[in-house]
């Protein structure tokens, strides 16, 4: 995914079957130092009693929201692994872009 998107692709990898502990091939550990060692974001998930499946999404989205706004992903850009689903989500502004254009609307 990084060869064919970007470098700062946000990538999160997640343990499904949590539920089923006593059924582990991997351990806990063992998955957690993949993801560290790979630069992914790792949760352990359960379809079935639906843990952390939301808060897979939520995490990598403000993941994906936090390396836009400092620059790291520039959604604009073909490439990056990141589309707007509608044509007036393009209008979001990073805090500093936004700030320097008040600064510039300011009279003070």
């Amino acid at each position: 995914a990084r060869m064919l998107a970007s470098q700062n692709i946000v990538i999160i990898l997640c343990g499904n079957k949590k539920d089923l502990d006593a059924d582990r091939e991997v351990t806990f550990l063992e998955a957690s130092r993949f993801a560290q060692e790979n630069e992914l974001m790792f949760l352990e998930t359960s379809a079935l009693t639906g843990e952390n499946v939301e808060e897979a999404f939520v995490q990598c989205a403000r993941k994906i929201l936090n390396k836009i706004e400092s620059g790291e992903l520039d959604p604009e850009r073909m490439g990056s692994g990141i589309q707007y689903g509608d044509a007036a989500l393009r209008q979001l502004r990073s805090p500093r872009r936004a700030q320097a254009q008040s600064a510039q609307e300011c009279g003070c």
